[in-house]
């Protein structure tokens, strides 16, 4: 390389080696990709694919099981991309023996480097025993289903301790799993807001798990007596006149209300990115639709909302 020659009075510059420039992303290490990477895994029968399929469908660039030891190569690959698009990976139990020993490093070097974020699904195990009779499909690691599902979420723990977001999907159906993932990683996520469930539910089939607020409203009249509404439910317009009619859900709901305006901005200041609230009744087909109905009239104008009405028959 040729240089000129040094002027009269300009101060010594002491030439650059190619080697000892650093990439402009990297200079500093802690520069991370504009790209927001996704890991969805989970227990089988969980609906990771519908997950995956919800995100795709989001404009996510997706992959399914791909080992985490290539991830790295893959978004750095994508990242010079000039149409860039948000990833997604699905990870399931097939390839936890690439990285089962060194998962909590691995993760910890992708977050640094990428808005990596890991989204772990599980059920209850009756739910999931269920779910594979229905579609008669084998589980990955064979034998007995229901110890193959105690074996595989075991083996699943150090992953789920990484995750970011752990989500119960025992009283979700594909398409309502399908509406809740997209709620989160669409609009509402990039906005980073609050994105609230509320579920109906029966306590005689007992309570939904992973629940934030919880609201028994077995004190109100209930329309099951009633022959005109005894075959209607929640959602029924006569239905809910009678709920909403009463003094007592009138009340009800005016602390409730005054509750979750105290409540919600709080949770969305300390970041909190989804609020599940249940609201219980005897049977989960009149009482608690009805106030889960109104609830989400009244906050979704604001917040994301997604309703499930669990045990309607």
């Amino acid at each position: 390389m040729v240089r000129r020659p040094r002027l009269p009075g300009e101060p010594y510059r002491a030439p650059v080696k190619k080697s000892q420039v650093k990439s402009p992303q990297f200079a500093s290490g802690k520069k991370k990709s504009p790209l927001r990477v996704v890991i969805i895994s989970g227990l089988s029968g969980s609906g990771k694919t519908v997950a995956l399929r919800a995100v795709e469908d989001l404009n996510f660039f997706c992959v399914d099981n791909l080992p985490l030891s290539l991830i790295d190569s893959l978004v750095s690959r994508l990242s010079r991309n000039a149409a860039e698009r948000d990833i997604a990976i699905g990870i399931d139990i097939r390839e936890m023996e690439f990285f089962s020993a060194n998962v909590d490093r691995v993760i910890s070097t992708l977050k640094e480097r990428y808005r990596l974020e890991v989204l772990f699904l599980e059920a209850d195990t009756q739910v999931l025993i269920r779910r594979f009779k229905e579609t008669r499909r084998p589980h990955p690691l064979g034998g007995d289903l229901e110890a193959a599902i105690q074996s595989e979420r075991q083996r699943l723990e150090p992953f789920k301790q990484n995750a970011d977001r752990v989500i119960d999907t025992s009283s979700y159906s594909p398409h309502q799993l399908r509406d809740f993932i997209s709620s989160i990683y669409g609009s509402g996520a990039r906005t980073k807001d609050l994105v609230v469930t509320l579920t109906s539910f029966g306590f005689k089939y007992g309570v939904p798990e992973n629940i934030d607020l919880l609201f028994d409203v077995r004190f109100l009249p209930n329309p099951f007596f009633v022959p005109a509404l005894k075959d209607r439910n929640g959602t029924d317009k006569l239905t809910a006149e009678y709920v909403m009619n009463n003094p007592d859900a009138r009340a009800f709901m005016k602390k409730t209300m005054d509750l979750l305006k105290f409540l919600l901005p709080r949770y969305r200041r300390e970041g909190k990115s989804y609020l599940s609230i249940a609201i219980g009744c005897t049977g989960g087909n009149h009482r608690s639709p009805a106030i889960v109905e109104e609830i989400a009239r009244l906050i979704g104008e604001k917040l994301v909302v997604n309703v499930i009405h669990r045990d309607i028959s």
